[in-house]
């Protein structure tokens, strides 16, 4: 959703990095009865999602310039009316609860009582006029309806542009441009960590870990058909050394897969650093750019319907090789 164009030079981009990546994932004793997810823009969309149709799984959630949960009712059209920079008509959020209720009535998502228990962190910057504030506003009243109010935590006092926010890594905070990280003075990862998990150690200030890759087509199935061959994790040494570790999935905005920015979403967010203090594997799933069908030029994560009708359940591809990825990086 961030309306660039792809470089024509990514694929070097891409190249260049991933040559310094670990190509072996060592076996990993991860708790995958209970995660975490975030994500960026379509990617926060994407979370949302994630967190909706497995909230029997899905303990918590951090979403970043996005809104809220079907918001695209499957069409493009409606997507880009309502659900991005403009919002005309007005977001029905209990059109879309009504949505949410017959979905689990159905059993295409999880039971909505076990999002009594879980934490929601949203996020949306002054600055940011990609996403228009009453589509946040609009994810915020949604989960208010659906789960306790205190347990929802709703920053949208920071001027901050359309992009993830960081301590002291990338780019111009008031300007939404690739790689869409931002130095605003203000660690987004750390205080989305700390409210959706309790007893954090404070951040490393050098990595113990490492990145690697992994064949998101072989760990997905065929549910993988959309996303790019490899997919990226952050691995502290005590997990590669058999700990048992937390998983946090952390999914990237449309133009920032890693074919367009390299490894920027997966080493400068933060993430990395709270991950490596405190036993937690950050997995980053990636798209791929498609300019045939189904079309998605931008690299987003599906959140209108371009895999098909049941994209936002259970039943949903991306949906389903993330969570199939989640439990094939474990070795428990």
């Amino acid at each position: 959703m961030h309306g660039l164009k792809i470089k024509a030079s990514a694929a070097l981009l891409t190249a260049a990095f991933s040559a310094t990546v670990a190509a072996q994932v060592p076996p990993l004793q991860l708790d995958v009865e209970h995660i975490t997810v975030s994500g960026l823009s379509s990617g926060g969309y994407m979370a949302n999602q994630m967190h909706i149709a497995y909230s029997d799984w899905i303990t918590g959630a951090g979403i970043l310039a996005a809104g809220p949960y079907y918001c695209a009712q499957g069409d493009i059209t409606v997507a880009l009316s309502q659900c991005v920079d403009k919002s005309e008509p007005a977001i029905d959020t209990a059109a879309l609860n009504d949505k949410v209720k017959t979905l689990a009535a159905n059993k295409k998502i999880a039971e909505l009582s076990n999002l009594q228990n879980d934490k929601v962190w949203l996020f949306h910057g002054t600055r940011d006029v990609r996403v228009n504030k009453s589509v946040s506003d609009a994810l915020t009243a949604q989960y208010q309806a659906l789960m306790p109010s205190e347990q929802i935590k709703y920053i949208d006092n920071k001027p901050i542009a359309h992009l993830f926010p960081t301590k002291d890594r990338g780019g111009q905070c008031m300007s939404s441009s690739s790689p869409f990280i931002g130095n605003c003075d203000y660690d987004a990862a750390g205080e989305m960590l700390n409210y959706l998990i309790d007893d954090l150690k404070p951040a490393s200030d050098s990595l113990t870990g490492k990145v690697v890759s992994f064949n998101q087509q072989k760990l997905g199935g065929k549910s993988a058909a959309t996303l790019a061959e490899k997919g990226y994790a952050y691995i502290p040494a005590s997990c590669a050394e058999g700990e048992d570790c937390q998983v946090h999935v952390s999914f990237h905005g449309c133009n920032q897969f890693a074919d367009t920015v390299g490894m920027a979403y997966v080493e400068q967010t933060g993430l990395n650093q709270w991950a490596d203090s405190n036993n937690m594997v950050v997995v980053y799933p990636q798209t791929t750019s498609s300019l045939v069908m189904p079309l998605n030029p931008q690299g987003c994560w599906d959140w209108w319907g371009y895999t098909g009708e049941d994209y936002a359940t259970r039943s949903g591809k991306q949906i389903t090789a993330v969570r199939n990825i989640v439990l094939g990086l474990s070795s428990k």
